[in-house]
């Protein structure tokens, strides 16, 4: 149940071995840092720390002869301390565009993720004093500019792609309206959890039969942070998932292992992450197409609503499991904006006529 499961168990497994597995691609001093970060930091963010430090130490093989036929895994820290400032605003240029060999081309957010790793491995060495300087501290990286504008549906919208999946909708062709009767009451009771509950994808994903209580309307999650977390929820939530879990869920053979996921996909496996992000995007095109809607829309819909009803920010921040509060503010800022806008007009002072 929850964190306990067999599938987070296996989860965490199979990403201790891929990390191990790309350490062995990485020079000494690099995996003495991500050692460093496995007590606070999450397997799968230690994960992306590696492949951008690989991208990193790529980038110096490419750009300089001399160390063109060195394996990364052989580099030493005088290599690392020969990067001067100047060679690190090249590497955010690199970033930025690239067209010869690895074509790619990044945004600031992109580029400001990519460098944190990176000026996390010389601040660890400049303080256990291997280094003698640390040039990211000299490099500015991208201001990033708060976005007021968080795409979220409105309540309209949000009865619309319900009602698609469960009426159809006039742009489904004959074969769509047949292939979405097959998955009508999962996808129905996926999409009515997420727009009630406000839980992450990857959240929706690992629950389990078991980690649902219907006598008390509760549900049992793992956290992003690996934290276990239990959050109650309506009657609505309630006959969605229990109509799935008597129907649907019923007819379906679990593939050996998959026994106890609560959604399936047709194949009888657990339903992933990248499944769920696809039903979502499907369902929304066809009822609000001029909105981008992702799983994480749907969390900032929630979101969204449980403020404007509570004005509670900490409510919000609990329930979203926002572990810093902070984050929950800066979100939903453009609430706050539309509670300045709604002042404007309402106190009018009026001049007498003199």
């Amino acid at each position: 149940m929850g964190k306990d499961s067999d599938f987070y168990k296996e989860k965490h497994k199979t990403q201790t071995l891929k990390l191990r597995s790309l350490l062995k691609q990485l020079p000494g001093f690099a995996v003495d840092y991500i050692h460093s970060k496995e007590m606070t930091t999450q397997t799968s963010t230690l994960i992306s720390y590696t492949y951008d430090l690989i991208t990193f130490f790529n980038y110096i093989k490419d750009s300089n002869p001399r160390y063109k036929d060195l394996p990364i895994d052989e580099f030493t820290l005088d290599i690392l301390s020969k990067q001067g400032a100047s060679d690190i605003y090249e590497y955010m240029r690199y970033l930025e565009l690239n067209i010869d060999g690895c074509a790619h081309e990044m945004g600031k957010r992109a580029i400001a993720r990519k460098m944190a790793p990176l000026r996390g491995l010389y601040s660890y060495h400049l303080k256990n004093k291997n280094i003698r300087e640390d040039p990211t501290a000299l490099v500015d990286l991208p201001k990033l500019k708060k976005d007021k504008n968080i795409v979220r549906m409105n309540n309209y919208e949000v009865v619309s792609i319900l009602e698609a999946i469960e009426h159809g909708n006039e742009q489904m062709s004959d074969r769509q309206r047949k292939f979405c009767e097959k998955t009508k009451m999962r996808d129905l009771a996926i999409l009515t959890l997420m727009l009630g509950t406000g839980i992450r994808v990857s959240e929706c994903q690992g629950l389990d039969l078991n980690d649902i209580d219907f006598i008390v309307n509760s549900l049992t999650i793992v956290r992003k942070g690996g934290g276990q977390d239990v959050l109650y929820f309506g009657d609505d939530i309630h006959d969605a998932i229990y109509d799935y879990v008597h129907t649907e869920r019923e007819l379906i053979t679990p593939r050996e292992g998959h026994e106890k996921a609560l959604f399936y996909s047709l194949q009888g496996k657990r339903i992933s992450v990248d499944a769920i992000e696809k039903l979502v995007k499907k369902y929304a095109r066809m009822v609000v197409p001029n909105k981008k809607i992702t799983p994480h829309k749907l969390r900032s819909t929630y979101g969204t609503a449980l403020y404007r009803e509570t004005g509670d920010i900490r409510l919000v921040a609990d329930v979203l499991g926002h572990e810093n509060i902070n984050t929950t503010i800066d979100y939903y800022a453009a609430i706050e904006d539309e509670h300045k806008r709604q002042a404007a007009g309402v106190v009018n002072f009026h001049r007498e006529d003199q």
